[in-house]
C-alpha cells in the first residue's frame, strides 16, 4: 500500500550535519503522520521525531529529547517526502534510521503506532 525508502545516511565527524530524506509512493494519502526511529546494534528501537499536518501547513512536530534542538524534521507534500535534518552529531546518534507512517496522529513516539516502514539507512558519527 505503502513504500518508504530513506536515503541520506553516512559517515560524518562529530560535530558535523546530516539531512535524511525518506521517499514515499503508494497511497501516500493514508497517512496522518510520519516518524523517524533509530537502532544502533544491541539496543532497542528508539523513537526520534516525528511530524504530522494538525496546527498549520508545515504539520506540527514532535522530537525525543535527546535529540530536540539539534534535530529538525520537516515534510514535502508535493515531493512525498520527509526529511529529518541532523545538526550537532554525536557519536551516540550512530544509528539505523528508520522513516515510518501512520494513519494515526497520537502517541507517535510509540512504534507500535505506525504500519508502514522504510529499510533504514545508516548513519555513523565519528569520535
Amino acid at each position: 500500500q505503502v513504500q518508504l525508502v530513506e536515503s541520506g545516511g553516512g559517515l560524518v565527524q562529530a560535530g558535523g550535519s546530516l539531512r535524511l530524506s525518506c521517499a514515499a509512493s503508494g497511497r501516500t494519502f493514508s497517512m496522518a503522520a510520519m516518524g523517524w526511529f533509530r537502532q544502533a546494534p544491541e539496543k532497542e528501537r528508539e523513537y526520534v521525531a516525528a511530524i504530522t499536518w494538525s496546527g498549520g501547513s508545515g504539520g506540527t512536530t514532535y522530537y525525543a529529547g535527546s535529540v530536540k534542538g539539534r534535530f529538525t524534521i520537516s515534510r514535502d507534500n508535493a515531493k512525498n517526502t520527509v526529511y529529518l535534518q541532523m545538526n550537532s552529531l554525536k557519536p551516540e546518534d550512530t544509528a539505523v534510521y528508520y522513516c515510518a507512517g501512520t494513519r494515526l496522529v497520537w502517541d507517535l513516539s510509540q512504534a507500535s503506532r505506525y504500519d508502514y516502514w522504510g529499510q533504514g539507512t545508516q548513519v555513523t558519527v565519528s569520535s
